[in-house]
C-alpha cells in the first residue's frame, strides 16, 4: 500500500470514528438533568450484591476485567523499568553514606510511618465499604514505608525492603486477580464472575469476590510502587558507571 493510499485510510478512519463520538455526545443526558441510567444500574447492581461502595463494586465486579487491564499496565510498567535500571557490567554499587537528619524531621516522621502504614492497611481492607480500596491503599502503604527513608537513612529502608521480595509480592497480587478470575469459570459462570456469598451488607465480608479482588489490587499496587522506587534511589543513590572511570584513566595513559 502506498503512503498516499495509507493517509487516505487514516483520514476515513479519522472521519468516521469523529462522526461516532459527536452522535454518541449529542445523545448524552443534560448536564444537570435528572436522567443517569449508568449510575442508576450501578446503585442497583451494588446493593443487590451487598457491596456498600458503589465505586468498588463497579472496579471489581462490573467491570473487573477492565480493572485487570489497568493493573496490568503497572505490572508491565515495573517490569520495564526493572530491565531497564537493572545494574549493567560496567556499573558496580555503592552504599550511600549516612547523612544527618534533623531531631524534628526524625520524630515526626517516625511517628508518621506506622499512622500511615494503618491508615494504607484500613483503607485497602474497608474499600467495598467505604471510599477508597487497593489502588488508594496500595500507594499509601507504599508511602509508609519509605518515611523510614526520610526519618532515618536509605540503609534502614533498605533492611525493609528487599526488592527483591517485593517484586515476587507485585507478581503474586497480578496472579491472583487472574486465579479469582479463573475461579468464576470453574464454579460455572464467567471469568471474574463475582460467584462467591455476598455476606452481610455493610461488613468487611461483604459483597462476594469483591473485597479478594480488592486486597490482591492492594497487595500488587503496593509492592509495585515500592520495586519503582526502589530502582529509582538504587539508581541515584547507589549504583555507579564504570565507563567514565574506564575513559580517564585510558586518557592518562595516552
Amino acid at each position: 500500500m502506498s503512503r498516499r493510499a495509507r493517509l487516505w485510510l487514516l483520514a476515513v478512519g479519522g472521519i468516521g470514528m469523529a462522526v461516532l463520538l459527536a452522535c454518541a455526545a449529542f445523545d448524552l443526558p443534560r448536564f444537570g438533568g435528572t436522567s443517569h441510567p449508568y449510575g442508576e444500574r450501578a446503585v442497583r447492581s451494588a446493593l443487590a450484591r451487598h457491596t456498600a461502595n458503589v465505586i468498588s463494586s463497579v472496579n471489581f465486579d462490573q467491570r473487573a476485567f477492565d480493572t485487570l487491564g489497568e493493573e496490568s499496565i503497572l505490572f508491565a510498567a515495573v517490569l520495564g523499568t526493572v530491565v531497564l535500571l537493572r545494574e549493567t557490567h560496567d556499573e558496580h554499587s555503592e552504599p550511600p553514606e549516612s547523612v544527618h537528619v534533623d531531631p524534628p524531621v526524625r520524630r515526626y516522621a517516625l511517628i508518621a510511618l506506622p499512622v500511615t502504614l494503618l491508615i494504607g492497611l484500613y483503607v485497602i481492607a474497608h474499600g467495598q465499604l467505604s471510599p477508597g480500596g487497593g489502588f488508594q491503599g496500595g500507594v499509601i502503604v507504599a508511602t509508609a514505608l519509605h518515611l523510614l527513608y526520610i526519618a532515618i537513612d536509605y540503609k534502614a529502608l533498605e533492611h525493609i525492603r528487599p526488592a527483591a521480595a517485593y517484586a515476587v509480592a507485585d507478581a503474586a497480587g497480578e496472579a491472583a486477580y487472574v486465579l479469582l478470575g479463573t475461579a468464576g469459570l470453574l464454579a460455572g459462570s464467567a471469568f471474574l464472575a463475582n460467584f462467591l456469598p455476598y455476606g452481610t451488607f455493610n461488613t468487611l465480608s461483604s459483597g462476594g469476590t469483591v473485597p479478594l479482588l480488592n486486597a490482591a489490587i492492594g497487595v500488587e499496587v503496593a509492592a509495585a510502587i515500592v520495586v519503582l522506587l526502589a530502582q529509582f534511589l538504587d539508581q541515584a543513590l547507589e549504583i555507579e558507571g564504570g565507563g567514565t572511570g574506564r575513559q580517564d584513566e585510558e586518557a592518562n595513559r595516552s
